[in-house]
Protein backbone atom coordinates (compact mmCIF):
# COMPACT_ATOMS: atom_id res chain seq x y z
CA UNK A 1 0.00 0.00 0.00
CA UNK A 2 1.25 3.48 -0.86
CA UNK A 3 1.28 6.37 1.60
CA UNK A 4 0.40 9.97 0.83
CA UNK A 5 3.83 10.54 -0.74
CA UNK A 6 3.46 7.58 -3.10
CA UNK A 7 6.04 5.35 -1.37
CA UNK A 8 5.24 1.71 -0.68
CA UNK A 9 4.96 1.06 3.07
CA UNK A 10 3.19 -1.39 5.35
CA UNK A 11 -0.09 -0.18 6.84
CA UNK A 12 -0.22 -0.30 10.66
CA UNK A 13 -3.89 0.63 10.98
CA UNK A 14 -6.54 3.29 10.45
CA UNK A 15 -7.03 6.51 12.46
CA UNK A 16 -9.99 8.93 12.59
CA UNK A 17 -9.98 12.54 13.79
CA UNK A 18 -12.78 14.16 15.87
CA UNK A 19 -13.49 17.62 17.22
CA UNK A 20 -15.13 16.81 20.57
CA UNK A 21 -14.62 14.22 23.32
CA UNK A 22 -18.28 13.18 23.06
CA UNK A 23 -17.78 12.26 19.42
CA UNK A 24 -14.66 10.31 20.38
CA UNK A 25 -16.53 8.32 23.06
CA UNK A 26 -19.43 7.57 20.70
CA UNK A 27 -17.04 6.35 18.01
CA UNK A 28 -15.12 4.21 20.54
CA UNK A 29 -18.37 2.54 21.67
CA UNK A 30 -19.26 1.83 18.06
CA UNK A 31 -15.87 0.27 17.32
CA UNK A 32 -15.95 -1.85 20.52
CA UNK A 33 -19.45 -3.12 19.68
CA UNK A 34 -18.16 -4.10 16.23
CA UNK A 35 -15.78 -6.55 17.94
CA UNK A 36 -12.44 -4.75 17.64
CA UNK A 37 -10.14 -5.22 20.63
CA UNK A 38 -6.81 -3.67 19.56
CA UNK A 39 -7.80 -0.01 19.57
CA UNK A 40 -6.53 3.16 21.20
CA UNK A 41 -7.69 6.74 21.73
CA UNK A 42 -5.65 9.96 21.89
CA UNK A 43 -6.77 13.27 23.42
CA UNK A 44 -5.09 16.47 24.68
CA UNK A 45 -6.58 15.90 28.16
CA UNK A 46 -8.11 12.99 30.12
CA UNK A 47 -11.61 12.05 28.97
CA UNK A 48 -13.85 10.42 31.57
CA UNK A 49 -15.46 7.21 30.35
CA UNK A 50 -13.00 6.55 27.53
CA UNK A 51 -11.63 3.42 29.26
CA UNK A 52 -15.04 1.73 29.29
CA UNK A 53 -15.79 2.92 25.77
CA UNK A 54 -12.60 1.38 24.35
CA UNK A 55 -12.96 -1.76 26.50
CA UNK A 56 -9.70 -1.48 28.41
CA UNK A 57 -9.55 -4.23 31.04
CA UNK A 58 -8.39 -3.51 34.61
CA UNK A 59 -4.65 -3.72 34.91
CA UNK A 60 -2.87 -6.22 37.14
CA UNK A 61 -0.38 -3.54 38.19
CA UNK A 62 -2.00 -3.06 41.67
CA UNK A 63 -1.54 -6.75 42.41
CA UNK A 64 2.08 -6.53 41.32
CA UNK A 65 2.60 -3.57 43.66
CA UNK A 66 0.85 -5.41 46.52
CA UNK A 67 3.03 -8.47 46.06
CA UNK A 68 6.18 -6.36 45.93
CA UNK A 69 5.17 -4.38 49.03
CA UNK A 70 4.44 -7.56 50.98
CA UNK A 71 7.79 -8.97 49.89
CA UNK A 72 9.54 -5.79 51.03
CA UNK A 73 7.83 -5.88 54.43
CA UNK A 74 8.73 -9.53 55.01
CA UNK A 75 12.26 -8.89 53.79
CA UNK A 76 12.71 -6.09 56.32
CA UNK A 77 11.29 -8.11 59.22
CA UNK A 78 13.35 -11.17 58.29
CA UNK A 79 16.52 -9.12 57.93
CA UNK A 80 16.07 -7.44 61.33
CA UNK A 81 15.13 -10.71 63.01
CA UNK A 82 18.26 -12.36 61.64
CA UNK A 83 20.52 -9.45 62.60
CA UNK A 84 19.09 -8.66 66.07
CA UNK A 85 17.92 -12.06 67.32
CA UNK A 86 20.02 -14.74 65.57
CA UNK A 87 23.29 -13.56 64.06
CA UNK A 88 24.13 -10.89 66.68
CA UNK A 89 21.57 -10.80 69.52
CA UNK A 90 21.11 -7.36 71.09
CA UNK A 91 20.95 -7.90 74.86
CA UNK A 92 19.77 -4.51 76.12
CA UNK A 93 18.04 -4.11 79.51
CA UNK A 94 16.06 -7.31 79.11
CA UNK A 95 14.32 -6.08 75.97
CA UNK A 96 13.01 -8.74 73.55
CA UNK A 97 15.18 -9.72 70.62
CA UNK A 98 12.23 -9.48 68.23
CA UNK A 99 10.65 -6.09 68.91
CA UNK A 100 8.04 -5.22 66.29
CA UNK A 101 7.74 -1.52 67.28
CA UNK A 102 11.46 -1.11 66.62
CA UNK A 103 11.32 -3.17 63.42
CA UNK A 104 8.39 -1.30 61.85
CA UNK A 105 10.35 1.72 60.45
CA UNK A 106 12.77 -0.44 58.45
CA UNK A 107 10.00 -2.79 57.30
CA UNK A 108 7.92 0.22 56.25
CA UNK A 109 10.79 1.72 54.25
CA UNK A 110 11.42 -1.53 52.39
CA UNK A 111 7.69 -1.88 51.72
CA UNK A 112 7.63 1.54 50.07
CA UNK A 113 10.88 0.89 48.16
CA UNK A 114 9.77 -2.44 46.71
CA UNK A 115 6.31 -1.05 45.86
CA UNK A 116 7.78 1.96 44.06
CA UNK A 117 10.13 -0.20 42.00
CA UNK A 118 7.28 -2.59 41.15
CA UNK A 119 4.98 0.24 40.07
CA UNK A 120 7.64 1.93 37.93
CA UNK A 121 9.13 -1.08 36.17
CA UNK A 122 5.79 -2.95 36.14
CA UNK A 123 4.09 -0.29 34.04
CA UNK A 124 7.08 -0.32 31.70
CA UNK A 125 6.70 -4.05 31.18
CA UNK A 126 2.90 -3.99 30.81
CA UNK A 127 3.03 -1.11 28.30
CA UNK A 128 5.90 -2.58 26.34
CA UNK A 129 8.18 0.34 27.11
CA UNK A 130 10.53 1.79 26.22
CA UNK A 131 9.36 2.57 22.66
CA UNK A 132 11.53 4.99 20.74
CA UNK A 133 9.10 5.26 17.80
CA UNK A 134 5.39 5.01 17.04
CA UNK A 135 3.62 4.68 13.71
CA UNK A 136 1.21 7.46 14.69
CA UNK A 137 4.10 9.92 14.45
CA UNK A 138 4.10 9.49 10.66
CA UNK A 139 0.74 11.27 10.40
CA UNK A 140 1.14 15.07 10.10
CA UNK A 141 -2.38 15.57 11.54
CA UNK A 142 -1.50 13.69 14.72
CA UNK A 143 0.36 16.72 16.07
CA UNK A 144 -3.05 18.23 16.90
CA UNK A 145 -3.55 15.49 19.53
CA UNK A 146 -1.66 17.75 21.95
CA UNK A 147 -3.82 20.75 21.07
CA UNK A 148 -7.55 20.45 20.34
CA UNK A 149 -8.19 17.27 18.32
CA UNK A 150 -9.20 13.74 19.33
CA UNK A 151 -8.12 10.56 17.53
CA UNK A 152 -9.36 6.95 17.46
CA UNK A 153 -6.97 4.29 16.17
CA UNK A 154 -7.66 0.70 15.03
CA UNK A 155 -4.54 -1.48 14.90
CA UNK A 156 -3.99 -3.74 11.90
CA UNK A 157 -2.88 -6.50 14.31
CA UNK A 158 -6.52 -6.98 15.35
CA UNK A 159 -7.95 -10.34 14.24
CA UNK A 160 -11.04 -8.67 12.74
CA UNK A 161 -9.10 -5.93 10.98
CA UNK A 162 -9.89 -5.24 7.33
CA UNK A 163 -8.71 -1.99 5.84
CA UNK A 164 -11.84 -1.28 3.82
CA UNK A 165 -14.20 -2.43 6.57
CA UNK A 166 -12.36 -0.43 9.26
CA UNK A 167 -12.46 2.72 7.13
CA UNK A 168 -16.17 2.22 6.45
CA UNK A 169 -16.87 1.74 10.16
CA UNK A 170 -15.00 4.91 11.10
CA UNK A 171 -16.72 6.86 8.29
CA UNK A 172 -20.07 6.01 9.88
CA UNK A 173 -18.98 7.82 13.09
CA UNK A 174 -18.77 11.12 11.14
CA UNK A 175 -15.12 12.03 11.79
CA UNK A 176 -13.27 14.99 10.31
CA UNK A 177 -10.99 12.68 8.36
CA UNK A 178 -10.03 9.00 8.16
CA UNK A 179 -6.55 7.96 7.01
CA UNK A 180 -4.21 5.00 7.06
CA UNK A 181 -1.23 4.79 9.38
CA UNK A 182 2.04 3.51 7.89
CA UNK A 183 5.32 2.28 9.30
CA UNK A 184 8.08 4.74 9.97
CA UNK A 185 10.42 4.60 7.00
CA UNK A 186 13.47 5.61 9.01
CA UNK A 187 16.12 3.01 9.73
CA UNK A 188 15.72 1.09 13.00
CA UNK A 189 19.48 1.02 13.47
CA UNK A 190 21.07 3.35 16.01
CA UNK A 191 23.40 5.88 14.32
CA UNK A 192 27.08 5.08 14.70
CA UNK A 193 27.97 8.49 16.12
CA UNK A 194 25.81 7.71 19.18
CA UNK A 195 27.88 4.62 19.91
CA UNK A 196 31.04 6.65 19.44
CA UNK A 197 29.82 9.40 21.79
CA UNK A 198 28.90 6.87 24.50
CA UNK A 199 32.33 5.24 24.20
CA UNK A 200 34.15 8.58 24.52
CA UNK A 201 32.13 9.59 27.59
CA UNK A 202 32.82 6.24 29.24
CA UNK A 203 36.56 6.63 28.72
CA UNK A 204 36.58 10.22 29.97
CA UNK A 205 34.64 9.28 33.09
CA UNK A 206 37.49 6.99 34.13
CA UNK A 207 39.99 9.86 34.45
CA UNK A 208 38.40 11.51 37.53
CA UNK A 209 38.35 8.14 39.27
CA UNK A 210 42.01 7.58 38.45
CA UNK A 211 42.95 11.03 39.76
CA UNK A 212 41.07 10.44 43.02
CA UNK A 213 42.70 7.04 43.47
CA UNK A 214 46.14 8.55 42.86
CA UNK A 215 45.55 11.35 45.38
CA UNK A 216 44.51 8.85 48.05
CA UNK A 217 47.75 6.86 47.89
CA UNK A 218 50.31 9.60 47.15
CA UNK A 219 51.57 12.67 48.98
CA UNK A 220 51.53 16.16 47.50
CA UNK A 221 53.67 19.21 48.20
CA UNK A 222 50.89 21.50 47.00
CA UNK A 223 47.98 22.69 49.16
CA UNK A 224 44.61 21.08 48.90
CA UNK A 225 42.53 22.02 45.91
CA UNK A 226 39.47 23.90 47.11
CA UNK A 227 36.39 23.43 44.97
CA UNK A 228 34.15 25.61 47.14
CA UNK A 229 36.45 28.46 48.11
CA UNK A 230 33.93 30.40 50.18
CA UNK A 231 33.08 27.31 52.22
CA UNK A 232 36.71 26.43 52.96
CA UNK A 233 37.66 30.01 53.82
CA UNK A 234 34.61 31.41 55.55
CA UNK A 235 34.92 34.93 57.03
CA UNK A 236 34.40 33.63 60.56
CA UNK A 237 36.39 34.12 63.72
CA UNK A 238 36.76 32.31 66.99
CA UNK A 239 35.50 34.15 70.08
CA UNK A 240 38.95 35.13 71.38
CA UNK A 241 40.45 36.20 68.03
CA UNK A 242 40.92 39.76 66.84
CA UNK A 243 38.91 41.24 64.03
CA UNK A 244 38.90 44.43 61.97
CA UNK A 245 35.13 44.37 61.55
CA UNK A 246 34.50 46.19 64.84
CA UNK A 247 36.16 49.27 66.29
CA UNK A 248 37.10 47.57 69.57
CA UNK A 249 38.82 44.72 67.68
CA UNK A 250 36.91 42.03 69.58
CA UNK A 251 35.21 39.18 67.74
CA UNK A 252 32.92 38.16 70.59
CA UNK A 253 30.39 40.93 71.03
CA UNK A 254 29.31 42.10 74.50
CA UNK A 255 25.67 42.22 75.52
CA UNK A 256 23.63 45.09 74.21
CA UNK A 257 23.08 47.69 76.96
CA UNK A 258 19.75 47.09 78.67
CA UNK A 259 19.64 43.38 77.81
CA UNK A 260 17.27 41.47 80.09
CA UNK A 261 18.28 37.93 81.02
CA UNK A 262 15.89 35.09 80.36
CA UNK A 263 15.57 31.53 81.61
CA UNK A 264 18.16 30.65 84.25
CA UNK A 265 20.17 33.83 83.98
CA UNK A 266 19.88 34.51 87.70
CA UNK A 267 21.67 31.23 88.47
CA UNK A 268 25.32 30.68 87.66
CA UNK A 269 26.60 27.47 86.15
CA UNK A 270 27.33 25.99 89.58
CA UNK A 271 23.75 26.46 90.73
CA UNK A 272 22.45 24.96 87.49
CA UNK A 273 24.49 21.77 87.96
CA UNK A 274 24.91 21.50 91.72
CA UNK A 275 28.69 21.20 91.25
CA UNK A 276 31.46 23.70 91.88
CA UNK A 277 32.85 23.41 88.38
CA UNK A 278 35.76 25.76 88.94
CA UNK A 279 37.00 23.64 91.83
CA UNK A 280 36.38 20.52 89.79
CA UNK A 281 38.29 21.75 86.75
CA UNK A 282 41.64 22.01 88.50
CA UNK A 283 43.34 22.13 91.84
CA UNK A 284 45.56 25.16 91.23
CA UNK A 285 44.59 28.76 90.55
CA UNK A 286 45.47 28.28 86.88
CA UNK A 287 43.58 24.99 86.68
CA UNK A 288 46.79 23.07 86.04
CA UNK A 289 45.70 19.94 87.91
CA UNK A 290 44.21 17.46 85.47
CA UNK A 291 40.65 16.42 86.20
CA UNK A 292 41.18 12.73 85.36
CA UNK A 293 44.53 10.97 85.52
CA UNK A 294 44.68 8.60 82.58
CA UNK A 295 45.20 4.86 83.24
CA UNK A 296 44.92 5.36 87.01
CA UNK A 297 42.42 3.85 89.40
CA UNK A 298 40.16 6.28 91.22
CA UNK A 299 40.89 6.63 94.93
CA UNK A 300 37.27 6.42 95.99
CA UNK A 301 33.69 7.05 95.07
CA UNK A 302 33.42 9.72 92.39
CA UNK A 303 30.40 11.25 94.12
CA UNK A 304 32.36 11.59 97.36
CA UNK A 305 35.19 13.40 95.56
CA UNK A 306 32.92 15.74 93.62
CA UNK A 307 32.96 19.34 94.92
CA UNK A 308 29.21 19.71 95.41
CA UNK A 309 27.54 23.03 96.08
CA UNK A 310 27.16 23.24 99.85
CA UNK A 311 24.48 25.89 100.32
CA UNK A 312 21.11 26.56 98.76
CA UNK A 313 21.32 29.69 96.56
CA UNK A 314 17.72 30.66 97.33
CA UNK A 315 16.59 32.87 100.17
CA UNK A 316 14.82 30.50 102.56
CA UNK A 317 11.52 32.13 103.49
CA UNK A 318 7.88 31.11 103.79
CA UNK A 319 7.18 31.62 100.08
CA UNK A 320 10.15 29.45 99.08
CA UNK A 321 9.11 26.64 101.43
CA UNK A 322 5.50 26.78 100.22
CA UNK A 323 6.70 26.58 96.63
CA UNK A 324 9.01 23.69 97.50
CA UNK A 325 6.23 21.83 99.26
CA UNK A 326 3.90 22.30 96.29
CA UNK A 327 6.52 20.98 93.83
CA UNK A 328 7.42 18.17 96.25
CA UNK A 329 3.81 17.01 96.47
CA UNK A 330 3.52 17.03 92.67
CA UNK A 331 6.74 15.30 91.63
CA UNK A 332 8.19 13.54 94.72
CA UNK A 333 5.35 12.48 97.01
CA UNK A 334 3.96 9.88 94.59
CA UNK A 335 6.97 7.65 95.36
CA UNK A 336 8.61 9.03 98.51
CA UNK A 337 5.34 9.86 100.28
CA UNK A 338 4.26 13.25 101.58
CA UNK A 339 6.10 12.59 104.84
CA UNK A 340 9.24 11.44 103.00
CA UNK A 341 9.40 7.90 104.38
CA UNK A 342 9.30 6.26 100.93
CA UNK A 343 5.72 4.95 101.15
CA UNK A 344 4.04 6.94 98.40
CA UNK A 345 1.05 5.74 96.40
CA UNK A 346 3.23 4.30 93.63
CA UNK A 347 5.23 2.27 96.15
CA UNK A 348 2.06 1.04 97.85
CA UNK A 349 0.66 -0.03 94.49
CA UNK A 350 3.89 -1.84 93.58
CA UNK A 351 3.82 -3.77 96.86
CA UNK A 352 0.16 -4.63 96.39
CA UNK A 353 0.70 -6.18 92.94
CA UNK A 354 4.03 -7.72 94.02
CA UNK A 355 6.04 -5.97 91.31
CA UNK A 356 9.31 -7.89 91.17
CA UNK A 357 11.24 -5.16 89.36
CA UNK A 358 10.19 -2.37 91.71
CA UNK A 359 12.87 -0.69 93.81
CA UNK A 360 11.89 0.66 97.22
CA UNK A 361 12.18 4.47 97.19
CA UNK A 362 14.75 5.85 99.59
CA UNK A 363 13.45 7.31 102.83
CA UNK A 364 14.30 11.00 102.82
CA UNK A 365 14.89 10.77 106.58
CA UNK A 366 17.77 8.35 106.07
CA UNK A 367 20.95 9.45 107.83
CA UNK A 368 22.83 9.27 104.51
CA UNK A 369 20.71 12.18 103.24
CA UNK A 370 21.37 14.41 106.22
CA UNK A 371 22.72 17.88 105.50
CA UNK A 372 26.09 17.09 107.07
CA UNK A 373 26.54 13.93 104.95
CA UNK A 374 24.94 14.78 101.60
CA UNK A 375 25.32 18.37 100.35
CA UNK A 376 22.44 20.19 98.73
CA UNK A 377 24.28 20.15 95.41
CA UNK A 378 24.33 16.35 95.33
CA UNK A 379 20.58 16.18 95.96
CA UNK A 380 20.11 18.79 93.21
CA UNK A 381 22.14 16.60 90.84
CA UNK A 382 20.03 13.57 91.75
CA UNK A 383 16.79 15.44 91.06
CA UNK A 384 18.18 16.72 87.76
CA UNK A 385 19.72 13.52 86.39
CA UNK A 386 18.00 10.74 88.37
CA UNK A 387 19.47 7.75 90.18
CA UNK A 388 18.77 4.04 89.85
CA UNK A 389 15.14 3.75 88.65
CA UNK A 390 14.31 7.35 89.45
CA UNK A 391 14.33 9.38 86.20
CA UNK A 392 15.80 12.84 85.88
CA UNK A 393 13.43 15.78 86.28
CA UNK A 394 15.60 18.50 84.75
CA UNK A 395 13.23 18.75 81.79
CA UNK A 396 10.14 19.08 84.00
CA UNK A 397 11.19 21.06 87.07
CA UNK A 398 12.81 24.48 86.74
CA UNK A 399 16.15 25.17 88.44
CA UNK A 400 14.55 27.46 91.01
CA UNK A 401 11.88 24.89 91.85
CA UNK A 402 14.50 22.16 92.30
CA UNK A 403 16.30 24.28 94.89
CA UNK A 404 12.94 25.08 96.53
CA UNK A 405 12.24 21.34 96.82
CA UNK A 406 15.62 20.87 98.52
CA UNK A 407 14.84 23.68 100.97
CA UNK A 408 11.52 22.04 101.85
CA UNK A 409 13.26 18.65 102.13
CA UNK A 410 15.68 20.01 104.73
CA UNK A 411 12.76 21.40 106.74
CA UNK A 412 10.96 18.05 106.44
CA UNK A 413 14.05 16.25 107.74
CA UNK A 414 14.45 18.68 110.63
CA UNK A 415 10.78 18.33 111.64
CA UNK A 416 11.30 14.68 112.54
CA UNK A 417 13.63 15.39 115.48
CA UNK A 418 12.54 18.95 116.26
CA UNK A 419 12.63 20.11 119.92
CA UNK A 420 10.34 22.54 121.72
CA UNK A 421 13.02 25.18 121.57
CA UNK A 422 12.90 25.12 117.76
CA UNK A 423 9.19 25.95 117.78
CA UNK A 424 8.32 29.67 117.50
CA UNK A 425 7.58 31.22 120.90
CA UNK A 426 4.07 32.30 119.92
CA UNK A 427 3.12 28.69 119.11
CA UNK A 428 4.72 26.88 122.02
CA UNK A 429 1.77 27.44 124.41
CA UNK A 430 -0.73 26.08 121.90
CA UNK A 431 1.51 23.11 121.19
CA UNK A 432 1.91 22.45 124.93
CA UNK A 433 -1.88 22.45 125.43
CA UNK A 434 -2.37 20.06 122.54
CA UNK A 435 0.37 17.80 123.92
CA UNK A 436 -1.27 17.82 127.40
CA UNK A 437 -4.67 16.96 125.93
CA UNK A 438 -3.16 14.17 123.91
CA UNK A 439 -1.36 12.85 127.00
CA UNK A 440 -4.62 12.80 129.00
CA UNK A 441 -6.41 10.97 126.19
CA UNK A 442 -3.66 8.37 126.11
CA UNK A 443 -3.77 7.93 129.91
CA UNK A 444 -7.57 7.62 129.88
CA UNK A 445 -7.44 5.03 127.13
CA UNK A 446 -4.76 3.10 129.02
CA UNK A 447 -6.81 3.17 132.26
CA UNK A 448 -9.89 1.92 130.41
CA UNK A 449 -7.93 -0.96 128.95
CA UNK A 450 -6.57 -1.92 132.41
CA UNK A 451 -10.08 -1.79 133.93
CA UNK A 452 -11.47 -4.06 131.23
CA UNK A 453 -8.57 -6.47 131.68
CA UNK A 454 -9.13 -6.67 135.49
CA UNK A 455 -12.88 -7.19 135.07
CA UNK A 456 -12.27 -9.99 132.62
CA UNK A 457 -9.66 -11.56 134.92
CA UNK A 458 -11.94 -11.45 138.01
CA UNK A 459 -14.90 -12.89 136.08
CA UNK A 460 -13.03 -16.02 134.99
CA UNK A 461 -12.59 -17.66 138.53
CA UNK A 462 -16.22 -16.95 139.47
CA UNK A 463 -17.43 -18.57 136.25
CA UNK A 464 -15.31 -21.67 136.86
CA UNK A 465 -16.48 -21.91 140.52
CA UNK A 466 -20.15 -21.61 139.51
CA UNK A 467 -19.70 -24.30 136.88
CA UNK A 468 -18.19 -26.68 139.48
CA UNK A 469 -20.86 -26.04 142.18
CA UNK A 470 -23.95 -26.43 139.98
CA UNK A 471 -23.70 -30.25 139.65
CA UNK A 472 -23.28 -30.56 143.44
CA UNK A 473 -26.31 -28.37 144.07
CA UNK A 474 -28.46 -30.48 141.78
CA UNK A 475 -27.86 -33.77 143.75
CA UNK A 476 -29.99 -33.06 146.99
CA UNK A 477 -33.64 -34.18 147.11
CA UNK A 478 -35.92 -31.86 145.15
CA UNK A 479 -39.02 -30.49 146.87
CA UNK A 480 -41.32 -31.75 144.12
CA UNK A 481 -41.18 -34.52 141.59
CA UNK A 482 -41.31 -32.02 138.76
CA UNK A 483 -38.12 -30.27 139.86
CA UNK A 484 -36.14 -33.54 140.01
CA UNK A 485 -35.85 -34.17 136.27
CA UNK A 486 -35.11 -30.54 135.67
CA UNK A 487 -32.18 -30.67 138.13
CA UNK A 488 -30.85 -33.99 136.82
CA UNK A 489 -30.87 -33.19 133.10
CA UNK A 490 -28.10 -31.31 131.33
CA UNK A 491 -30.28 -28.92 129.28
CA UNK A 492 -31.73 -27.39 132.40
CA UNK A 493 -28.28 -26.94 133.91
CA UNK A 494 -26.96 -25.34 130.73
CA UNK A 495 -29.95 -23.02 130.67
CA UNK A 496 -29.30 -21.96 134.23
CA UNK A 497 -25.63 -21.06 133.53
CA UNK A 498 -26.20 -18.22 131.04
CA UNK A 499 -29.16 -17.08 133.08
CA UNK A 500 -26.92 -16.69 136.08
CA UNK A 501 -24.14 -14.88 134.15
CA UNK A 502 -26.33 -12.08 132.74
CA UNK A 503 -28.19 -9.46 134.71
CA UNK A 504 -31.62 -10.10 133.12
CA UNK A 505 -31.28 -13.78 133.97
CA UNK A 506 -30.40 -12.85 137.52
CA UNK A 507 -33.56 -10.78 137.73
CA UNK A 508 -35.60 -13.77 136.49
CA UNK A 509 -34.10 -15.90 139.20
CA UNK A 510 -35.07 -13.24 141.77
CA UNK A 511 -38.60 -14.58 142.41
CA UNK A 512 -37.20 -18.04 142.91
CA UNK A 513 -34.60 -16.89 145.40
CA UNK A 514 -36.84 -14.16 146.91
CA UNK A 515 -33.76 -12.27 148.04
CA UNK A 516 -32.70 -8.84 146.84
CA UNK A 517 -28.92 -9.07 147.42
CA UNK A 518 -28.66 -11.99 144.99
CA UNK A 519 -29.69 -9.72 142.07
CA UNK A 520 -27.22 -6.97 143.00
CA UNK A 521 -24.07 -9.07 142.89
CA UNK A 522 -23.61 -10.91 139.58
CA UNK A 523 -21.06 -13.47 140.88
CA UNK A 524 -23.25 -14.21 143.89
CA UNK A 525 -26.24 -14.70 141.62
CA UNK A 526 -24.51 -17.64 140.08
CA UNK A 527 -24.35 -19.45 143.45
CA UNK A 528 -27.45 -18.23 145.38
CA UNK A 529 -30.17 -19.84 143.25
CA UNK A 530 -28.53 -23.23 143.57
CA UNK A 531 -28.01 -22.83 147.32
CA UNK A 532 -31.57 -21.68 148.11
CA UNK A 533 -33.26 -24.22 145.91
CA UNK A 534 -33.38 -26.71 148.82
CA UNK A 535 -35.97 -25.11 151.16
CA UNK A 536 -37.99 -23.40 148.48
CA UNK A 537 -38.14 -26.04 145.81
CA UNK A 538 -41.92 -26.20 146.21
CA UNK A 539 -42.46 -22.56 145.35
CA UNK A 540 -44.32 -21.79 142.13
CA UNK A 541 -41.54 -19.80 140.39
CA UNK A 542 -39.12 -22.71 140.67
CA UNK A 543 -41.68 -25.10 139.30
CA UNK A 544 -42.43 -22.75 136.47
CA UNK A 545 -38.78 -22.56 135.50
CA UNK A 546 -38.42 -26.33 135.55
CA UNK A 547 -41.40 -26.73 133.26
CA UNK A 548 -39.67 -25.33 130.16
CA UNK A 549 -36.88 -27.82 130.68
CA UNK A 550 -39.42 -30.67 130.73
CA UNK A 551 -41.06 -29.29 127.62
CA UNK A 552 -37.76 -29.16 125.81
CA UNK A 553 -37.03 -32.72 126.84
Amino acid sequence: MADSSGNQSKSRGVVAEYDTPDALIAAANRVREAGYTKTDAFSPFPVHGIDEAIGIKPTILPWIVLAAGTTGCLTGLSMETWMNAIDYPYIISGKPYISLPAFIPVAFELTILFSAFAAFFGQWALNGLPKFSNAMFTSPRFDAATDDKFFLYIDSADARFDDAGARALLDDTKPNVVEDVYDDKSSPNVPRFIYLAVLVLAVLSIFPLLVIADMRVTKSSKPRFHIFWDMDFMPSKKPQQKTILFADGRTMRPNVPGTVSRGNGEFDIDDQTGIQLEAMAGGGPDGSTQLVAFAQQADGDAAAQTPWVKENPLTIDRATLDRGRERFDIYCAVCHGRDGFGDGLVNQRAKKILATTWTQPTSLHDERLAADKMPDGQIFNTISNGIRKMPGYAGQIAVEDRWAIIAYLRVLQASRDATINEIPANKRAKLAREAEQLKKQIEAAEAEREKQAQAKKSAEPATEEAASEEPAAAEPKPATEEAKPAAEEKPATEEAKPAAEEKPAAEEAKPAAEEKPAAEDAPAAKEEPAAEAKPEAADEPAADQAAPADDKK
